[in-house]
């Protein structure tokens, strides 16, 4: 086969991709009449394509390139890394410099007594873990019984079977036989499409004491653990009303069940804080982490455990671990990104400059007469589109044609925004600069009139009838 470069023409680099690359989350045979777009350079917040255009990345990849692309001190860790010792596993009483030094910043870095740490490759086999330790946890303390997980639907927990299951996408649960035994959903925080006439006070409670009702219908002697995002991210950046985190906590608190918090999207900086437990206020027994541990640099997740949990756990041997935990170029990599992170005082210039600006302009585009709500914490937000902003309306076209629409004149004014839905999110990386905020509202703007005209002109801004 002839070599492949980045000019190699896009044609042929389509045709290869889609004789031999699955990808996930699509249906191939569409992708490869349309064709991939290659992607063959980034730097900062931008991406090139091999057509030559400059593409804003407000997306930052998968939620996790917090630090900006081309950062050559990652590059240099790993390379620093591979030469002195490219892998050893942490095994068989064996340990290795990176994973102790990483462990020691997390413990540093979480809150609380959160100190322990158990590694995986991604966020998806952490939440494997989760499952696993806290069902082990019980059992350790005399109560074998205690099985179930409860969690919610539309929550991203990742795809594996385990952690598939304990997320609430429908769309997955019907492939491949998930959910497994011992999971249970209550309904998510959602106000804008399913709070009704309620306040959103009144609906964060009512969606929280479904929890409690949950415990009780399931006998709380057999519930092991709750399990949340912060804000929940691939859902649509669901940012639950200010009453709803305080009750969860009370609710674990008094059934004194663990409380599991994904930061898989929320964690090292995104909501203008370290983790999002801190954002909003709770106090998590089990953080799961990844994505911007690393800034997705290198493949890499874990989950941080409470003294307490740690204590119990490491009373007997936890027969769990992968190839790759606590890899030495993962570790490596991530150790140096935390310190990009720190030194260069990204987490607070989220908080307390860049963020708000972003916040401004983002509560701005309910001027659109397509945009009924704008949430956003920190960097991580969502519009929801409408075709009757008063009602709160959904459309009555199919679920997510809104949205693919606006995703597709976006991605045709280089920019990344994606839909879930009918709702638009972003989620840029944390060292966005004003300007390019600026550049990132002046192209989501000129897309959602671009989606508004399609709509009109095709029919669609009509109205579901009300539920």
């Amino acid at each position: 086969m002839s070599t492949i470069s980045t000019n190699t023409p896009t044609a042929e680099l389509q045709a290869l991709d889609a004789a031999h690359h699955m990808h996930p989350f699509t249906t191939g045979t569409e992708l490869a009449e349309k064709g991939a777009r290659v992607i063959t350079r980034a730097d900062g917040c931008w991406l090139n394509d091999s057509d030559g255009n400059r593409i804003l990345d407000a997306m930052a990849g998968l939620w996790c390139v917090n630090v900006g692309y081309g950062r050559r001190e990652l590059a240099q860790a790993a390379g620093r890394q591979m030469l002195e010792l490219p892998y050893y596993n942490t095994f068989f009483q064996t340990t290795h410099v990176p994973a102790i030094q990483l462990s020691a910043k997390l413990a540093e870095l979480a809150p609380g007594d959160l100190n322990h740490v158990f590694y995986a490759s991604s966020g998806s086999e952490a939440n494997d873990t989760n499952l696993r330790l806290v069902r082990t946890y019980w059992a350790e303390k005399g109560q074998p019984q205690r099985q179930w997980v409860i969690s919610r639907w539309n929550a991203y927990h990742g795809s594996s079977v385990g952690s598939g299951s304990l997320g609430g996408m429908k769309g997955m649960h019907a492939q491949g036989g998930m959910p497994i035994p011992g999971i249970a959903h209550i309904d998510q925080p959602n106000w804008w499409a399913e709070g009704g006439d309620l306040s959103p006070e009144e609906f964060g409670l009512e969606r929280a004491r479904q929890l409690e009702a949950k415990i009780l219908e399931l006998g709380p002697d057999n519930v092991a653990a709750f399990i949340a995002e912060p804000i929940q991210g691939a859902g649509g950046v669901i940012v639950p009303p200010d009453s709803y985190w305080p009750e969860i906590q009370r609710i674990v608190d008094e059934y004194g069940i663990l409380l599991i918090a994904d930061e898989v999207i929320c964690g090292f900086g995104r909501t203008g804080n370290w983790f999002g437990s801190q954002t909003m206020n709770i106090r998590p027994d089990i953080m799961t982490i990844a994505k911007g541990l690393s800034s997705g640099y290198q493949p890499i997740g874990g989950s941080i455990l409470s003294d307490e949990v740690a204590a119990v756990i490491s009373g007997t041997e936890f027969n769990h671990g992968y190839t790759y935990s606590g890899h030495p170029v993962a570790c490596a990599v991530a150790l140096e990104n935390l310190r990009i992170l720190q030194d260069d005082g990204i987490v607070d210039g989220v908080r307390d400059d860049t963020g708000p600006y972003l916040q401004e302009r983002f509560a701005s585009l309910t001027d659109h007469p397509l945009v009924g709500e704008a949430k956003i914490v920190g960097m991580m937000g969502s519009i929801a589109l409408t075709p009757d902003k008063a009602a709160r309306a959904a459309f009555a076209a199919d679920a997510g044609t809104a949205g693919f629409m606006c995703r597709e004149r976006c991605f045709a004014n280089n920019l990344i925004m994606r839909h879930v839905g009918d709702r638009m999110i972003i989620s840029p990386p944390l060292v966005i600069s004003r300007s390019e905020i600026d550049t990132l509202f002046e192209r989501a703007w000129q897309s959602l009139d671009e989606a508004h005209e399609q709509l009109k002109a095709e029919g669609l801004m009509e109205a579901a009838p009300r539920m």
